[in-house]
């Protein structure tokens, strides 16, 4: 049953097996912190292992720590981790890059495959609504090789799924709405017309379960700083599914990536497996906070993994609805996020006509922090979003914070001036 009063979601943190989970983060005192799907909260940890990669590892070590204190092992250590999180299996995923740049790598390996085994497929699919930098970097290789660019909305993905098609390039939960694709059904339908699967797990990652093996998906990147809690900026991954990882170069063919980085022979020789998808010397001090970050999430495995951090998020996400639904009504917000569980990130957005940034600024003011995303003035409305990391949030924060949100819309709090000017950054 929902909890729906203070004390009933009192009650649901003290019975949840989860809570005492919270204690690894640095939450400041008064802060309910919805925004853990932009950038994640900072592991308590994370401070003194990066002031020990700073001033012991680095000011001591020098570079002697390549070697002795597992810097150059980084990048494979940290996409163990991740491939724990994301149904990956052990030397199949290397953090590194940035979620663009990874995404640049895997879109040209799948666009090469695709050249090879059926040189007449000429587009490249996907949502209209898919986060822009994905699209950015698909239109500047569509081209480049002389592909189309074909965006659709999601209900048409399976009719669009034609013979012409090379590759589907989706992300699993959509950064706007919270909906989760099916990866499995939608792969394998993929796979049925001869096309090939991407999929950018940044929403998905350290928040929802996946399973890439089980899927057989065959490309896959995401991002460190969100939901895996490695900090502005952190190391994004890529994971590629063995079958087709030594098919081809990647494009960024740098020495991180080569089969004996030191040896330095002047040809490229690629290492074997998902090793190659290195490029450059890796950035030591955010590898280190992002390990801290994967390891607040494998904390959840003794717990019931994933499972439970999803059931979590469900009760979480549910009660938001429900509150915001009964409490906040009549103030034009509308429910944007698909109610059934198996459609719904560990998000919740709601839309509005007019207004949603300033209501998100007055409730920043509160220290109740989401975050808001333009429409396009057509098909998709401005978005007040909520991200909701069960390791984190309680079943009380999710009450006070509606009840915030209901004070800022019953008094017109959100109308004054200064909630109503932009940021550089929404």
């Amino acid at each position: 049953m929902t909890p729906n009063s203070l004390e009933d979601c009192r009650q649901a943190d003290a019975q949840d097996p989860l809570r005492e989970l919270r204690h690894q983060f640095d939450l400041p005192d008064g802060v309910i912190y919805l925004d853990g799907n932009s950038l994640g909260v900072l592991p308590r940890a994370t401070a003194a292992r990066v002031a020990k990669v700073v001033t012991q590892e680095w000011g001591q070590g020098l570079i002697r720590s390549w070697n002795t204190a597992g810097w150059f092992d980084s990048p494979r250590r940290a996409g163990d981790k991740i491939a724990r999180l994301v149904g990956g299996n052990p030397s199949e995923v290397v953090a590194t890059d940035s979620t663009s740049i990874n995404l640049f790598k895997v879109l040209s390996a799948a666009l090469n495959m695709a050249r090879e085994d059926a040189p007449q497929r000429k587009t490249l699919v996907s949502e209209r609504s898919n986060f822009p930098t994905d699209l950015y970097i698909a239109e500047a290789l569509c081209r480049e090789r002389g592909y189309t660019l074909k965006l659709v909305e999601p209900e048409a993905i399976a009719a669009s799924l034609t013979t012409d098609v090379a590759v589907l390039m989706l992300t699993h939960v959509n950064y706007r709405t919270g909906a989760m694709h099916d990866m499995a059904a939608v792969t394998a339908a993929a796979h049925a017309a001869g096309i090939l699967a991407v999929w950018d797990l940044a929403h998905s990652a350290g928040a929802v379960p996946v399973d890439l093996t089980g899927a057989q998906a065959d490309f896959a990147v995401g991002c460190g700083y969100k939901y895996l809690n490695g900090g502005p900026g952190a190391p994004a991954f890529v994971w590629v599914a063995p079958r087709h990882a030594e098919r081809f170069w990647q494009p960024l063919a740098g020495w991180w990536g080569h089969a004996t980085p030191f040896t330095f022979n002047a040809d490229y020789q690629p290492a074997p497996g998902i090793t190659r998808y290195l490029c450059g010397t890796q950035p030591i001090i955010s590898m280190a906070a992002l390990e801290c970050g994967l390891d607040t999430l494998l904390a959840v495995e003794p717990l019931g993994g994933m499972a439970a951090l999803r059931a979590k998020s469900l009760a979480l996400t549910d009660l938001f609805i429900e509150l915001v639904e009964t409490r906040c009504a009549g103030h034009g917000l509308t429910l944007a996020t698909p109610r059934v569980h198996a459609q719904r990130g560990s998000q919740v957005c709601l839309a509005r006509g007019a207004g949603a940034y300033a209501i998100v600024q007055a409730l920043i003011a509160r220290n109740v922090i989401g975050d808001f995303r333009a429409g396009d003035g057509g098909l998709h409305p401005d978005i007040l979003r909520f991200g909701f990391t069960p390791l984190y949030i309680g079943f009380e924060d999710v009450w006070q914070a509606v009840e915030h949100l209901r004070q800022v819309l019953d008094s017109g709090e959100w109308q004054r001036p200064e909630f109503n000017q932009k940021h550089a950054v929404t």
